[in-house]
C-alpha cells in the first residue's frame, strides 16, 4: 500500500500509518555486558552499521517496500518487547478497522532567489514532518559503503513512500534535498556519547554557508538535530551539540567529521564518513578544538584545489572546449577524475586529453 492509504487493519506494507501510531515510548534502553560493549566498539572500529539504539537492538528491512511479511511480524513482535504496554498496543493497532490516513508532506521547492538559509530551514521542516521512527525497525537499508548515486536514488524512494526516518536516513535525505544548493558545503558529523551504562551514537549532517556552520537531521530531542547557520567556526557547533548533550544528562566521548559530500547527484564516489575521529577522552579542551578546526581547515584546502564537491556550473564552464559527449551523465568523468588519495595533485586539464580524436572515437 504506498503512503497515506487508509486501510483496514494492518498487514504488511501499511507502515506508515502502523508507525504514526506508535508511541515515542519505543525507544528505552537497557545496559549492554562488557562483551557486547567490545563487540560494538570493534564493529564501530570496522565501519560496520550499528544496530543498537541505546542499548537495545534495532531491526533494518533488508527486503526493500512493501514490507515483506517476515520483517513485518518480526517488527511486531520487536515492538511488544519494547513498548511500555507491550502486547496490548500491537493488538490495539493490528486489530484496528481502519487506520487514519496520513499526510505525506510535500518536497520542498524553491525560487532560484530564494537565500539559503532558508532553503535550509524549508529542507528541515520536511525531514521532520516525516517524523522520527520510534518502531524499533529501520524502513530503509543504509549502506553507507555504496556509491553516492546509490544513496541518491534510495532518498527519493524515501520521499516517495514518506515513512518515518532514523537520523542516519535523514543525513542522506538531507544531502538529497539540497545538492542544488552548490554554495553549500555538506559533511557528516557521528556522535558517540554515554549515559546510564549505554553508550549511543548519532549523526547529523554538518553545512557551511558563507563561512558559517550549521546542521540538519533528526533527533528524539529537539536540540539534536538542527542548527541554523549561525556558528563562526565548526568547533562552536560542535561544542553547542555537546552542551545539549549535557543538558540530556549524556557525556560526549567520540566525535567523527567527514569529509565535503559531492553535489553531483550520479558521482559513484563514496561518501567519506569519518576522515577525523575525535576521541575526548585522549584529548584536552584545547587540543579538542584544535583539531575541529583543523578538520575544518582541510576541508577548505580539499575544495580549493579542486577535489572538494563539484560545481554543476563550473563543470559546465570546463566542458566548452571538451568534445562533445551524451547527454546522459555530464559530469561522470569529471567525478570519476576527481577520485584519488589524499595529497596527489589534480593534472590540469589541457594535458588531460592529448589525443582529442581518439577521445571522441572511444566515446
Amino acid at each position: 500500500a504506498g503512503p497515506g492509504v487508509e486501510l483496514g487493519g494492518a498487514g504488511p506494507g501499511s507502515a506508515q500509518p502502523v508507525a504514526a501510531a506508535l508511541l515515542p515510548a519505543c525507544g528505552s534502553g537497557r545496559e549492554l555486558s562488557g562483551e557486547a560493549a567490545a563487540r560494538e566498539e570493534e564493529q564501530e572500529e570496522e565501519g560496520e552499521e550499528d544496530l543498537r539504539d541505546g542499548g537495545v537492538p534495532f531491526f533494518v528491512n533488508r527486503g526493500g517496500l512493501p514490507v515483506d511479511e517476515p520483517t513485518w511480524e518480526r517488527m511486531w513482535r520487536h515492538v511488544a518487547r519494547i513498548h511500555p504496554d507491550g502486547e496490548r498496543v500491537a493488538e490495539r493497532i493490528r486489530g484496528a478497522a481502519d487506520l487514519p490516513k496520513i499526510p505525506i508532506p510535500s518536497v520542498p521547492a524553491f525560487q532560484p532567489s530564494t537565500p539559503i538559509p532558508e532553503r535550509l530551514e524549508a529542507v528541515q521542516r520536511y525531514i521532520r514532518e516525516l517524523q522520527y521512527n520510534h518502531t524499533g525497525t529501520q524502513f530503509f537499508e543504509i549502506k553507507k559503503s555504496r556509491p553516492l548515486t546509490g544513496l541518491m536514488d534510495l532518498a527519493k524512494e524515501m520521499t516517495k513512500e514518506a515513512l518515518p526516518i532514523k537520523c542516519l536516513e535523514a543525513v542522506i535525505l538531507g544531502i538529497y534535498l539540497t545538492n542544488n544548493m552548490t554554495t553549500l558545503d555538506r559533511f557528516p558529523i557521528s556522535f558517540k556519547t554515554h549515559f546510564s551504562g549505554n553508550y549511543f551514537r548519532h549523526i547529523v549532517l554538518g553545512v557551511n554557508f558563507g563561512g558559517r556552520y550549521g546542521a540538519l537531521g533528526i533527533s528524539r530531542r529537539e536540540e539534536l538535530m538542527y542548527k541554523a547557520p549561525v556558528f563562526r567556526t565548526l568547533s562552536e557547533l560542535i561544542f553547542d551539540f555537546e552542551e545539549a548533550y549535557r543538558r540530556c544528562w549524556h557525556t560526549l566521548k567520540k566525535v567523527k567529521l567527514g569529509h565535503c559530500v559531492s553535489h553531483d547527484p550520479h558521482s559513484v564516489e563514496q561518501i567519506e564518513w569519518k576522515h577525523s575521529i575525535l576521541d575526548l577522552d585522549k584529548l584536552s579542551r584545547e587540543d579538542f578544538r584544535k583539531e575541529l578546526e583543523r578538520h575544518a581547515r582541510d576541508m577548505r584546502l580539499k575544495i580549493g584545489k579542486g577535489t572538494g564537491p563539484p560545481s554543476p556550473t563550473k563543470d559546465r564552464k570546463k566542458d566548452v572546449s571538451s568534445p562533445q559527449r551524451g547527454q546522459a551523465s555530464p559530469h561522470r568523468r569529471n567525478s570519476r577524475g576527481d577520485r584519488r588519495p589524499s595529497g596527489e595533485k589534480k593534472p590540469a586539464d589541457s594535458k588531460a586529453m592529448p589525443d582529442l580524436n581518439g577521445y571522441q572515437i572511444r566515446v
